[in-house]
């Protein structure tokens, strides 16, 4: 996480932070356009790291309107709830196998749900059951971000509803 923040600096990026091992990175910019934050993430990845990683960026507005749009607030258990975050509107042809992967798995007797909310896109899955041994999250990522040869076009990763509040109260205190 080290390199990471050296990366981030390197970009002119201001008050640059990680939050647990797994690629949150907080910082501060005068470049509003994420998806061009996103893009130049990507490449000084790649030129530091020598591996391509797809980047999603949102701003802290975006992140608590994706928040606030949480369709499970009752679920006591953060860890069952999980955002994740794309960098695109998912296109009708995957919503549609989304769909049909959720009803596959509740044929299955499986309580595990999913919905489209919040501007920027993102989904909610929700596994009372648990997300290691849900089959839709499995699925969901097959889907949404299958191996490809070439880099995707769509960018999208999850969080557990712990992390994902726990990166917006950050983003308060960086206020």
């Amino acid at each position: 996480m080290a390199d990471l923040r050296e990366v981030m600096t390197s970009l002119g990026h201001t008050g640059v932070s990680t939050y647990i091992q797994s690629g949150n990175v907080l910082f501060s910019t005068a470049e509003e356009d994420t998806a061009k934050l996103a893009a130049a993430l990507e490449s000084a990845i790649e030129d530091r790291f020598g591996i391509w990683s797809s980047v999603v960026v949102l701003s802290r507005d975006e992140l608590t309107r994706v928040l606030a749009a949480n369709p499970y607030p009752d679920e006591p258990n953060p860890k069952m709830v999980h955002v994740v975050f794309l960098n695109a509107e998912l296109p009708e042809s995957l919503l549609m196998r989304i769909s049909a992967a959720e009803s596959a798995a509740a044929a299955k007797g499986s309580r595990d749900a999913v919905q489209v909310a919040g501007q920027p896109q993102a989904m909610f899955l929700h596994t009372p059951d648990g997300f290691g041994t849900s089959e839709l999250a499995q699925n969901l990522f097959k889907i949404i971000a299958p191996p490809k040869k070439s880099r995707p076009g769509l960018a999208a990763t999850a969080r557990n509803w712990a992390t994902a509040t726990k990166l917006l109260s950050l983003c308060a205190e960086e206020k």
